[in-house]
């Protein structure tokens, strides 16, 4: 009867630690999604800009991609 009574806390504290580590695993993937989701925002927003001077089109073109690598790399 001893080890029954032993290896109960065991495994209530190995079922706490695969509820943790599903949470913090769902943690990551909705910070991922929503890093993802800026990213988008940010590309749509530089995508609808119109201008005519070659510096500032230059700039967001280099801030395009380096959007584009972000959101390449959370895939």
């Amino acid at each position: 009867m001893a080890s029954s009574q032993q290896y109960a806390p065991v495994a209530v504290s190995v079922g706490s630690l695969d509820e943790e580590a599903r949470r913090q695993t769902e943690h990551l993937r909705t910070q991922r999604l929503r890093q993802k989701q800026a990213l988008n925002l940010q590309k749509e927003n530089i995508l609808s800009q119109r201008t005519s001077n070659p510096a500032r089109r230059s700039a967001l073109e280099a801030a395009l991609r380096q959007i584009e690598a972000q959101i390449a790399e959370l895939n």
